[in-house]
């Protein structure tokens, strides 16, 4: 029995297999948030290149030239999905006759994502799947 304990051969696979579930840990964590401040940057960029092409009536979001909410939405939501987020027209509000910061005659747009992690019962501050917001106001150029 003295043997036993005091033989160390496996001592370095023991304190391997201690220290590399957290840093595992970490370094999946790290990955996901990256994910999550990402998929933040991208909705903010469709939110404004959504505004914009309602403010100034580009073919995507117009219908005889004229606005259109479900040509709108189907412009944003492609947008999304360029990069990979998957949006319904729930997910998306536009406001082609707003204010912004007290001004007249803007376009809205605000679209909210709720955002899965693909480790969330190790992940328990991204469980419960953040809900991400972006928001973008244009001036309406067309007449």
């Amino acid at each position: 029995m003295k043997r036993f304990v005091q033989d160390r051969s496996g001592a370095n696979a023991v304190e391997f297999a201690l220290l590399s579930v957290p840093l595992l840990l970490l370094l999946l964590g790290t990955v996901e948030f990256g994910r999550m401040f990402w998929a933040q940057h991208a909705l903010q960029e469709t939110a404004t290149a959504g505004a914009r092409c309602v403010g100034v009536l580009q073919t995507g979001c117009t219908q005889n030239g004229t606005y259109n909410a479900v040509n709108t939405i189907t412009f944003i939501s492609g947008m999304a999905a360029q990069d990979g987020i998957a949006l319904t027209s729930a997910d998306i509000s536009v406001n082609n006759n707003t204010t912004c910061s007290g001004l007249s005659g803007f376009t809205t747009v605000q679209i909210s994502y709720t955002f899965a992690t693909v480790l969330p019962s190790f992940l328990t501050s991204l469980a419960n799947a953040p809900l991400l917001r972006a928001t973008a106001c244009f001036p309406n150029q067309g007449a």
